[in-house]
């Protein structure tokens, strides 16, 4: 009886050590996950804050640059006058 009694309280503790690696592993896990996951949440969140500078630079880039859409119809004014000058040099004779 004590042989089987010694069996029993051995594999019991196979049962706990098995157990308690199970936890090791496991929170090794979760310490490693965390450790990567971290800097891209870290990364996220610097984004997030500069996201309004950006999105601010980019609506003054739009009013700054709203003049240009005129600049097709300066163009075009401009060879018309280029022409008109062109021809009068050519009646003149020059």
């Amino acid at each position: 009886m004590h042989h089987a009694l010694a069996a029993a309280q051995a594999a019991g503790q196979a049962s706990y050590t098995g157990w308690t690696v199970g936890f090791i592993i496991g929170g090794v896990v979760v310490v490693v996950v965390v450790a990567l996951v971290t800097p891209i949440l870290l990364l996220a969140r610097s984004i997030g804050n500069e996201a309004p500078k950006i999105n601010d630079a980019l609506g003054q880039a739009v009013q700054n640059t709203a003049p240009l859409a005129a600049l097709r119809t300066t163009i075009e004014h401009v060879t018309i006058i280029i022409g008109g000058l062109s021809r009068g040099r050519a009646r003149l004779g020059g």
